[in-house]
Protein backbone atom coordinates (compact mmCIF):
# COMPACT_ATOMS: atom_id res chain seq x y z
CA UNK A 1 0.00 0.00 0.00
CA UNK A 2 0.95 3.77 -0.48
CA UNK A 3 0.59 6.57 2.27
CA UNK A 4 0.49 10.03 0.24
CA UNK A 5 -0.42 11.98 3.21
CA UNK A 6 2.00 11.67 6.58
CA UNK A 7 3.27 13.85 9.23
CA UNK A 8 6.34 11.63 9.80
CA UNK A 9 9.26 14.31 9.69
CA UNK A 10 10.71 14.86 12.77
CA UNK A 11 10.64 18.62 14.64
CA UNK A 12 8.86 20.42 11.46
CA UNK A 13 4.87 20.67 11.87
CA UNK A 14 2.78 19.44 14.61
CA UNK A 15 3.65 15.67 13.41
CA UNK A 16 6.00 13.67 14.65
CA UNK A 17 8.09 15.43 17.50
CA UNK A 18 11.63 13.49 17.41
CA UNK A 19 13.18 10.86 15.39
CA UNK A 20 11.90 8.32 18.07
CA UNK A 21 8.74 8.71 16.94
CA UNK A 22 9.53 8.96 13.39
CA UNK A 23 11.12 5.86 13.45
CA UNK A 24 8.45 4.06 15.27
CA UNK A 25 5.83 5.44 13.01
CA UNK A 26 7.51 3.91 10.43
CA UNK A 27 8.08 0.58 11.71
CA UNK A 28 4.58 0.88 11.86
CA UNK A 29 3.62 1.79 8.53
CA UNK A 30 5.67 -1.28 7.55
CA UNK A 31 4.06 -3.59 9.72
CA UNK A 32 0.52 -2.75 8.21
CA UNK A 33 1.72 -3.32 5.08
CA UNK A 34 2.85 0.06 3.54
CA UNK A 35 5.61 0.43 1.28
CA UNK A 36 5.70 3.84 0.42
CA UNK A 37 4.99 7.12 2.77
CA UNK A 38 5.20 10.75 1.69
CA UNK A 39 6.27 13.03 4.08
CA UNK A 40 4.09 15.94 3.53
CA UNK A 41 4.55 18.72 6.24
CA UNK A 42 2.11 22.20 6.74
CA UNK A 43 3.44 24.60 4.33
CA UNK A 44 1.31 27.20 6.32
CA UNK A 45 2.49 31.11 6.29
CA UNK A 46 2.69 32.67 9.50
CA UNK A 47 2.81 29.34 11.78
CA UNK A 48 4.70 26.39 9.74
CA UNK A 49 7.31 28.48 7.39
CA UNK A 50 8.74 25.36 5.94
CA UNK A 51 10.67 25.49 3.18
CA UNK A 52 11.36 23.00 0.34
CA UNK A 53 14.92 22.93 -0.01
CA UNK A 54 15.25 22.08 4.07
CA UNK A 55 12.42 19.35 4.00
CA UNK A 56 14.14 17.39 1.11
CA UNK A 57 17.29 17.50 2.85
CA UNK A 58 15.67 16.06 6.23
CA UNK A 59 13.22 13.72 3.84
CA UNK A 60 16.87 12.17 2.52
CA UNK A 61 18.57 12.15 6.30
CA UNK A 62 15.50 10.07 7.42
CA UNK A 63 15.10 7.80 4.63
CA UNK A 64 19.08 7.15 5.29
CA UNK A 65 18.27 6.20 8.89
CA UNK A 66 15.69 3.96 7.72
CA UNK A 67 17.87 2.33 5.86
CA UNK A 68 20.45 2.15 8.46
CA UNK A 69 18.24 0.71 10.96
CA UNK A 70 16.91 -1.95 8.66
CA UNK A 71 13.13 -0.23 8.34
CA UNK A 72 11.58 -1.61 4.47
CA UNK A 73 10.00 1.82 3.92
CA UNK A 74 10.47 4.38 1.44
CA UNK A 75 9.93 7.90 1.39
CA UNK A 76 8.87 10.34 -0.80
CA UNK A 77 8.40 14.12 -1.02
CA UNK A 78 5.16 16.48 -0.92
CA UNK A 79 3.41 19.13 1.60
CA UNK A 80 -0.13 19.76 2.94
CA UNK A 81 -0.25 23.24 1.05
CA UNK A 82 -2.40 25.70 2.87
CA UNK A 83 -3.82 28.78 1.09
CA UNK A 84 -1.80 31.64 0.13
CA UNK A 85 -2.10 34.37 -1.90
CA UNK A 86 0.99 33.21 -4.56
CA UNK A 87 0.27 29.78 -4.18
CA UNK A 88 0.31 28.94 -8.53
CA UNK A 89 3.50 31.00 -8.55
CA UNK A 90 5.08 28.84 -5.34
CA UNK A 91 4.30 25.51 -7.13
CA UNK A 92 5.75 26.90 -9.97
CA UNK A 93 9.00 28.19 -8.96
CA UNK A 94 9.39 24.72 -6.35
CA UNK A 95 8.36 26.86 -3.56
CA UNK A 96 5.83 24.07 -3.06
CA UNK A 97 6.52 21.02 -2.66
CA UNK A 98 4.04 18.81 -5.42
CA UNK A 99 3.99 14.48 -4.31
CA UNK A 100 7.24 13.06 -5.71
CA UNK A 101 7.52 16.14 -7.56
CA UNK A 102 4.78 15.27 -9.84
CA UNK A 103 1.70 17.46 -11.11
CA UNK A 104 -0.39 16.39 -8.40
CA UNK A 105 -0.66 18.53 -5.37
CA UNK A 106 -2.27 17.90 -1.79
CA UNK A 107 -4.42 21.10 -0.41
CA UNK A 108 -5.85 22.16 2.88
CA UNK A 109 -8.00 24.81 3.66
CA UNK A 110 -9.43 25.72 6.72
CA UNK A 111 -11.34 23.45 8.80
CA UNK A 112 -13.97 25.51 10.20
CA UNK A 113 -14.54 27.87 7.95
CA UNK A 114 -15.40 27.58 3.95
CA UNK A 115 -12.59 29.96 2.51
CA UNK A 116 -14.24 32.64 0.05
CA UNK A 117 -13.37 31.91 -3.65
CA UNK A 118 -12.26 28.25 -2.87
CA UNK A 119 -13.34 27.21 -6.14
CA UNK A 120 -11.36 29.38 -8.42
CA UNK A 121 -8.16 28.84 -6.19
CA UNK A 122 -8.37 25.17 -7.20
CA UNK A 123 -9.18 26.43 -10.99
CA UNK A 124 -6.37 28.24 -11.06
CA UNK A 125 -4.56 25.41 -9.55
CA UNK A 126 -5.98 23.27 -12.32
CA UNK A 127 -5.70 25.35 -15.19
CA UNK A 128 -1.52 26.35 -14.22
CA UNK A 129 -0.86 21.96 -15.15
CA UNK A 130 -1.10 20.63 -11.58
CA UNK A 131 -3.91 18.13 -10.13
CA UNK A 132 -4.93 19.43 -6.74
CA UNK A 133 -6.40 16.91 -3.66
CA UNK A 134 -8.41 18.06 -1.41
CA UNK A 135 -7.24 16.91 1.83
CA UNK A 136 -10.13 15.19 4.25
CA UNK A 137 -13.25 17.05 3.79
CA UNK A 138 -15.36 14.72 5.72
CA UNK A 139 -13.53 16.40 8.57
CA UNK A 140 -14.37 20.10 7.50
CA UNK A 141 -17.01 21.67 10.43
CA UNK A 142 -18.41 23.13 7.02
CA UNK A 143 -19.54 20.29 4.78
CA UNK A 144 -23.22 19.95 6.07
CA UNK A 145 -23.99 23.56 4.50
CA UNK A 146 -21.90 23.13 1.54
CA UNK A 147 -21.70 19.53 0.32
CA UNK A 148 -22.54 20.67 -3.00
CA UNK A 149 -19.30 22.60 -3.35
CA UNK A 150 -17.44 19.29 -3.27
CA UNK A 151 -19.20 17.64 -6.10
CA UNK A 152 -18.63 20.65 -8.32
CA UNK A 153 -15.06 20.13 -7.31
CA UNK A 154 -14.82 17.09 -8.21
CA UNK A 155 -16.79 17.43 -11.49
CA UNK A 156 -13.99 20.14 -12.68
CA UNK A 157 -10.56 18.10 -11.87
CA UNK A 158 -10.74 18.47 -7.93
CA UNK A 159 -9.48 15.31 -6.60
CA UNK A 160 -10.48 14.14 -2.86
CA UNK A 161 -8.60 12.48 -0.38
CA UNK A 162 -10.07 10.98 2.73
CA UNK A 163 -8.47 10.32 5.77
CA UNK A 164 -8.33 6.19 7.01
CA UNK A 165 -9.26 6.99 10.86
CA UNK A 166 -12.45 8.57 9.37
CA UNK A 167 -13.31 5.35 7.43
CA UNK A 168 -13.05 3.47 10.44
CA UNK A 169 -14.68 5.95 12.93
CA UNK A 170 -11.64 7.32 14.76
CA UNK A 171 -12.66 10.64 14.15
CA UNK A 172 -16.35 9.51 15.25
CA UNK A 173 -19.46 9.14 13.75
CA UNK A 174 -20.02 12.16 11.75
CA UNK A 175 -16.44 12.15 9.65
CA UNK A 176 -17.03 8.76 8.89
CA UNK A 177 -20.84 9.46 7.77
CA UNK A 178 -19.21 11.61 5.52
CA UNK A 179 -16.32 9.45 4.52
CA UNK A 180 -18.67 6.60 3.75
CA UNK A 181 -21.10 9.16 1.81
CA UNK A 182 -18.45 10.50 -0.36
CA UNK A 183 -16.79 6.75 -0.91
CA UNK A 184 -20.15 5.53 -1.82
CA UNK A 185 -21.11 8.50 -4.23
CA UNK A 186 -17.53 8.31 -6.18
CA UNK A 187 -16.30 10.96 -4.94
CA UNK A 188 -12.94 9.66 -3.55
CA UNK A 189 -9.74 9.43 -5.18
CA UNK A 190 -7.53 8.79 -2.37
CA UNK A 191 -7.32 6.95 1.42
CA UNK A 192 -4.25 8.19 2.97
CA UNK A 193 -3.60 8.26 6.80
CA UNK A 194 -2.52 11.58 7.66
CA UNK A 195 -0.84 10.07 10.08
CA UNK A 196 0.94 12.32 13.26
CA UNK A 197 2.07 9.79 16.07
CA UNK A 198 1.78 6.16 17.21
CA UNK A 199 -1.70 6.23 19.59
CA UNK A 200 -4.23 8.82 17.99
CA UNK A 201 -2.90 9.03 14.76
CA UNK A 202 -1.35 6.39 13.58
CA UNK A 203 0.01 5.48 10.39
CA UNK A 204 -2.34 2.72 9.66
CA UNK A 205 -3.92 1.52 6.28
CA UNK A 206 -5.38 -1.98 6.27
CA UNK A 207 -8.51 -1.80 8.57
CA UNK A 208 -9.26 1.07 6.64
CA UNK A 209 -8.93 -0.38 3.35
CA UNK A 210 -11.08 -3.43 4.45
CA UNK A 211 -13.79 -1.08 5.02
CA UNK A 212 -13.62 0.41 1.84
CA UNK A 213 -13.51 -3.03 0.19
CA UNK A 214 -17.10 -3.85 1.85
CA UNK A 215 -18.58 -0.85 1.21
CA UNK A 216 -17.10 -0.45 -2.64
CA UNK A 217 -15.66 -3.71 -3.61
CA UNK A 218 -12.23 -5.17 -3.76
CA UNK A 219 -11.33 -2.99 -7.26
CA UNK A 220 -11.92 -0.01 -5.97
CA UNK A 221 -10.60 -0.20 -2.55
CA UNK A 222 -7.43 -1.14 -4.65
CA UNK A 223 -7.53 1.60 -6.37
CA UNK A 224 -7.71 4.27 -3.51
CA UNK A 225 -4.92 3.00 -1.74
CA UNK A 226 -2.50 1.43 -4.74
CA UNK A 227 -2.98 1.96 -8.25
CA UNK A 228 -3.86 5.56 -7.98
CA UNK A 229 -1.35 6.69 -5.23
CA UNK A 230 0.65 4.59 -7.48
CA UNK A 231 0.11 7.01 -10.44
CA UNK A 232 0.50 9.79 -8.60
CA UNK A 233 4.11 8.85 -7.85
CA UNK A 234 5.31 8.24 -11.73
CA UNK A 235 2.82 11.60 -12.70
CA UNK A 236 0.36 9.75 -14.93
CA UNK A 237 -2.02 11.87 -16.54
CA UNK A 238 -5.38 11.80 -14.86
CA UNK A 239 -7.12 10.70 -18.38
CA UNK A 240 -5.12 7.57 -17.26
CA UNK A 241 -5.85 6.83 -14.12
CA UNK A 242 -8.72 4.81 -12.86
CA UNK A 243 -12.18 6.22 -13.42
CA UNK A 244 -14.05 6.98 -10.28
CA UNK A 245 -16.73 4.74 -8.59
CA UNK A 246 -19.28 6.38 -10.80
CA UNK A 247 -17.52 5.14 -13.85
CA UNK A 248 -17.67 8.87 -15.07
CA UNK A 249 -15.03 10.46 -17.15
CA UNK A 250 -11.49 11.65 -15.52
CA UNK A 251 -11.72 14.82 -17.87
CA UNK A 252 -13.11 17.54 -16.46
CA UNK A 253 -16.90 18.12 -16.85
CA UNK A 254 -18.40 21.76 -17.95
CA UNK A 255 -20.85 21.70 -14.93
CA UNK A 256 -20.39 23.23 -11.04
CA UNK A 257 -17.27 25.18 -11.02
CA UNK A 258 -17.19 25.40 -14.97
CA UNK A 259 -20.46 27.20 -14.60
CA UNK A 260 -19.75 29.59 -11.96
CA UNK A 261 -16.80 30.76 -13.40
CA UNK A 262 -17.75 30.99 -17.36
CA UNK A 263 -21.41 30.96 -17.51
CA UNK A 264 -21.54 27.85 -19.65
Amino acid sequence: MIDLHSHILPGVDDGAPDIETSLAMARMAVADGIEVMACTPHFMPGLYDNESLDIRHRISQLNQRLYDEGIDLSLVEGCDAHIRPDFVDCLRQGRLLTLHNSRYVLFEPSHSVMPRRLDELLFNVSMAGYVPILTHPERFKWIESNYQVFVDLVQAGVWLQITAGSLTGRFGNRSQYWAKRMLAEGLVSILATDAHNTKSRPPLLSEAFSVAEAEVGLDEATHLVVTRPGCILENQPVEQTPPLLTGSSSEPKKTGLWQRLFGG
